[in-house]
């Protein structure tokens, strides 16, 4: 091998070492977790837990019902209930009377006549809240599922923020890179380790077969 060929060789060895050690560095703790979130998915009924809920059942004040009353009646004269929003009134209300999440707030409510409600999934759980409008009875409850089904949903970007997707992304591309710089390591070693490629089409034949004919 000429000096020149082998002083390419080194350089791209050595780039690929660098960026195969950043990506994996990268995602250590992620790829940990997401091995470990597959095998509870796979198995996600040996996993369950009994949900806990956290149930508040209460009639709002006189006031804030009157108000909550003479704004729909309002939003009937005008021919629609749609994208109705909480009165300051009740919001603060409700962040008095509820301790838990009231991020579900942020979302829109399906406002009828006679009852509201509103619903927000959230990861390992969900939290929902209705209102009679003309007795003022509200329920609201938050129910968790448990840090296993919490893990599970974050694997899947399920019900999570988009700030936890554009992680998922960035996550993934750092893996495409390990997985790749891996395979152009494995070229470079290859001549001196005859069983590379032989385990490698091991790695590609094997699920293929598995999917093709025992699904």
């Amino acid at each position: 091998m000429s000096k020149k060929r082998k002083n390419k060789k080194s350089f791209w060895m050595k780039q690929m070492h660098t960026w195969h050690w950043i990506s994996s560095a990268i995602c250590l703790i992620c790829m940990i977790l997401f091995a470990i979130t597959g095998i509870t998915l796979n198995h996600a009924s040996f996993f369950e837990s009994e949900p806990e809920e956290k149930v508040v059942e209460t009639v709002i004040p006189q006031e804030v019902l009157v108000s909550l009353q003479l704004q729909t009646e309002r939003a009937i004269e005008q021919g629609s209930l749609d994208n109705l929003e909480f009165s300051n009134g009740f919001i603060a209300y409700l962040e008095d009377k509820i301790p838990h999440d009231l991020s579900l707030l942020k979302e829109q409510p399906d406002w009828s006549e006679e009852e509201i409600y509103i619903q927000k999934p959230l990861p390992g759980g969900d939290v929902w809240m209705s209102v009679d409008i003309p007795s003022g009875e509200l329920v609201y409850m938050h129910t968790e599922r448990g840090i296993i089904a919490w893990l599970n949903d974050l694997h899947k970007g399920r019900n999570t923020s988009l700030v936890w997707i554009w992680f998922i992304d960035i996550f993934a591309i750092a893996t495409l890179i390990f997985c790749l710089t891996g395979l152009v390591l494995l070229q470079l070693h290859s001549k001196n380790r005859p069983s590379t490629w032989y385990v490698t089409a091991a790695g590609i034949i094997v699920p293929a077969i598995l999917a093709i004919f025992l699904i």
